[in-house]
């Protein structure tokens, strides 16, 4: 765990957000003190996971009656 006041967070920037991206719990505070804390910096959430479009691929298949009428429902067509 990091806490650094937030002068010296200004200083170590980089190498906080380093650390909070790998999962250390970085706490900044006003004054370098526990009674004032003041942020924690955390990794943000869609950074983790990005999505890759077709990924799917060939794991969803269609049936081939997927367009037949369903029998429920032959009192509401035409």
């Amino acid at each position: 765990m990091y806490q650094v006041s937030a002068d010296e967070a200004k200083e170590r920037l980089a190498e906080l957000i380093d650390a909070a991206v790998k999962g250390e719990t970085v706490l900044i505070t006003r004054n370098g003190d526990d009674s004032e804390q003041a942020v924690q910096l955390v990794p943000a959430a869609h950074a983790k996971r990005r999505r890759k479009a077709g990924s799917a691929q060939g794991l969803i298949v269609m049936s081939e009656d997927f367009d037949a009428p369903l029998a429920d429902f032959e009192e509401h067509m035409p």
